[in-house]
């Protein structure tokens, strides 16, 4: 039942990973260490470093340094850290877990969430521009970057300030609206099956996201998702505005010549359920009556998201607060979000997420500062072929290497994500990377140590 065009499910540009969040510090030989570097190659979202975050020791220190190909998937990680650092006192717990998760995952917003999200785009731009040498902060770092790069940053938040039509209004100023992006992505993949397209969704959720264990990825909502882009409907409310940080060009060869075309280029298959929302420590999430899960992915999207808030709370040397106490954290209505500047935003002790240029992978071998320093180095699945000899270089003797796998890309047979896994040990082999061999086995990443010579 899958498309004829096999890269179309997955997209040409990663807004989601394809794997869940880890904590990439607990994958591998135990380490000591209480000073991390964690280099980040095309992990796409924010969930490894704020699920790594999360169960950091107090006394630990994380450095995250983030590789991403494309500047708009800069742009988003920037805005999704912003959101997640948020303070309290501005915006509750309960209400950022739900802002985040429907900037992270609906095509399509809420008017106040388009809100935020502008603001947040604001504060950004003057980040981006007006930083030149020192973090404004910590976790927000793109002093790295080119000045090309940081141009485009700047370019594309002042996109997402632009004001955007609903799916509802006759409005034709903005460049795009997502309802019809959306809909030509589901054409193009679907093909002659459009028209059953239902059965279609019906086919990649039953066969395949609950053959692969994802139970608990509810009908409903997945369809609804593959329909219209629409994962997260956490309360009552219009989501008809474009959401911006979604939108991306792409370029296509027209008669002879190169035409880019903005609209949406993500992932329409997997899910952004992915992420958060198919593992959790609270096994009765995982519940199940009369062969069918109680919850859905959406309930433990938000239930896991929520936690993770809750111990970058704590990170500031805030009491972490019950869910019986959620009200009482819930900001007062006078609160003033127009204030909330780059500086206001929780500082993490110990915490710094640093952004690198897009072509810098296979320049830090050639720094000294770099030589030996990493203590995890990711790549995911749309990177492993980056991976090469000089990451050695990079590596530190006791670092662990781990790569995402191909099991959530839908649109691959069997054979084809046993034929990826066995071919990112082959190119692991190569850069003189080992299996780990002391760990469970994993079929969402491989984990591999350096060679001992």
């Amino acid at each position: 039942m899958s498309g004829k065009r096999v890269s179309e499910g997955a997209g040409c540009i990663t807004w989601w990973g394809f794997s869940p969040a880890r904590d990439l510090l607990s994958l591998g030989p135990v380490r000591l260490e209480e000073d991390f570097n964690v280099l980040l190659v095309g992990s796409g979202d924010p969930r490894h470093i704020l699920k790594t975050i999360s169960v950091l020791q107090n006394q630990q220190s994380l450095h995250v340094w983030v590789i991403e190909d494309k500047m708009e998937v800069v742009a988003r990680q920037l805005l999704l850290l912003y959101l997640a650092l948020m303070p309290k006192e501005t915006m509750g717990n309960n209400e950022k877990t739900e802002v985040f998760l429907e900037v992270f995952g609906n095509g399509e917003i809420r008017s106040q969430t388009e809100e935020t999200l502008r603001r947040a785009a604001s504060q950004l731009t003057l980040s981006v521009t007006e930083t030149l040498e020192k973090a404004t902060h910590p976790s927000l770092n793109t002093t790295l970057l080119k000045f090309k790069e940081r141009d485009e940053l700047a370019r594309i938040f002042k996109l997402w300030i632009q004001p955007r039509p609903s799916s509802s209004s006759s409005e034709c100023a903005a460049p795009v609206l997502m309802s019809k992006a959306w809909d030509y992505r589901v054409r193009q993949h679907l093909g002659t099956r459009y028209d059953s397209k239902k059965n279609c969704f019906d086919w990649d959720l039953k066969m395949k996201l609950h053959e692969k264990g994802c139970g608990v990825i509810n009908k409903q909502q997945y369809t609804q998702w593959r329909e219209r882009g629409l994962a997260f409907e956490m309360r009552e409310g219009v989501y008809q505005t474009t959401n911006p940080s979604l939108l991306s060009s792409r370029v296509f060869c027209q008669k002879g010549g190169k035409v880019s075309y903005t609209g949406y280029w993500g992932d329409i298959v997997s899910s952004p359920y992915l992420s958060f929302g198919i593992e959790t420590d609270d096994k009765s999430l995982l519940r199940t009556q009369n062969g069918q899960h109680v919850k859905t992915a959406q309930d433990i999207s938000v239930a896991n998201v929520q936690e993770l808030f809750h111990s970058l709370s704590s990170r500031r040397g805030c009491p972490i607060t019950s869910q019986s106490d959620a009200t009482a954290e819930e900001p007062s209505p006078k609160a003033d979000r127009k204030s909330v500047t780059i500086n206001d935003l929780v500082h993490l002790n110990g915490i710094s997420v640093t952004f690198l240029p897009s072509d810098s992978l296979y320049k830090l071998p050639d720094k000294l500062k770099y030589s030996h320093f990493f203590n995890t180095i990711y790549f995911s699945a749309s990177c492993v072929h980056q991976l090469g000899p000089t990451m050695r270089q990079i590596a530190a003797p006791d670092a662990v290497l781990v790569v995402e796998l191909a099991k959530y890309i839908l649109d691959l047979t069997k054979e084809q994500v046993a034929g990826f896994a066995e071919k990112v040990v082959s190119i692991a082999l190569e850069a003189e990377f080992e299996p780990w061999r002391d760990g469970k086995s994993d079929d969402v990443h491989a984990v591999f140590i350096p060679q001992r010579k």
